[in-house]
């Protein structure tokens, strides 16, 4: 991993207005817009709205996004037909036709998260600053306004919950970390997986690949796109480690640059 530049160079926007098509993967919190208040605030942003429905408007444009959040709050957020929309990290998908395709049965995941749920309710039950979201297909447990040391001691004991939950030990799950965040979800959510998953299914002759995100589960997309031959940018407000190519300081930045990327295809 390498520490990239504070932007992204000309001579990128160059190499992407060169290529012949686009297939552009994006995140959506933190990438196209600001995280929310609360992880079920679902209220769509008309700029991120008009951006995404102007990308998918360019015949040499693919647009895919793919969210840690449920595909219906995905869905709520970017009402614009003709794009993938993938939720819980790529295991539930909705087409650019609409169609819908979940890449696991949800009744080989559900009835291990119905254990685990009851049990971190209790845990989190009665302290300040934590939140548990129950994604359907995944359990995040959310301690960003609970203090250090308590938000730390309650997480090592959702791992602890974890770790005793026998069905756990199929393979069919995976347990995901972060500052102050833990959640609990099928091994098929991987944004690395989805990519590679939608590039197989719905191959694009000559088009390159392209990846915006911010975090840790992007970085798992940005190893599959740079495999490929892609480009993979971070939105991070500070250099940090990352496989990335180069970095956009926030998710204004990231839209701005997208409008030229945009502006630059609509020239030739």
């Amino acid at each position: 991993m390498t520490t990239p530049t504070d932007t992204c160079t000309p001579a990128l926007l160059d190499r992407l207005a060169a290529a012949e098509r686009l297939w552009l993967f994006l995140d959506y919190d933190g990438t196209l817009a600001d995280f929310a208040a609360t992880p079920e605030y679902v209220e769509p942003d008309p700029d991120v709205v008009g951006l995404v429905a102007r990308l998918a408007a360019s015949e040499r444009i693919r647009v895919a996004v793919i969210s840690g959040r449920r595909l219906d709050h995905v869905q709520k957020l970017l009402p614009v037909p003709g794009i993938l929309l993938a939720g819980a990290y790529g295991v539930e998908l909705q087409t650019p036709t609409g169609d819908r395709i979940d890449r696991v049965p949800y009744s080989t995941i559900r009835p291990t998260l119905d254990l685990i749920k009851p049990r971190w309710e209790k845990l989190i039950a009665g302290r300040e600053g934590f939140f548990l979201e129950d994604k359907g297909w995944a359990l995040a447990l959310h301690a960003r306004f609970a203090d250090d040391v308590t938000a730390q001691r309650v997480l090592v004991a959702a791992n602890r919950i974890v770790s005793q939950t026998p069905s756990l030990k199929t393979g069919r799950f995976r347990l995901l970390g972060g500052h102050k965040f833990m959640e609990i979800g099928p091994s098929l959510g991987n944004k690395g997986l989805a990519v590679e998953y939608i590039l197989e299914n719905a191959p694009w002759p000559d088009a390159l690949p392209v990846y915006l995100g911010d975090d840790d589960k992007d970085e798992e997309a940005f190893r599959v796109v740079k495999g490929r031959g892609g480009v993979a940018i971070v939105i991070a407000n500070a250099p940090r480690a990352t496989a990335a190519d180069c970095r956009l300081a926030s998710p204004q930045a990231a839209r701005w640059w997208l409008e030229r990327v945009l502006a630059r295809f609509e020239e030739t």
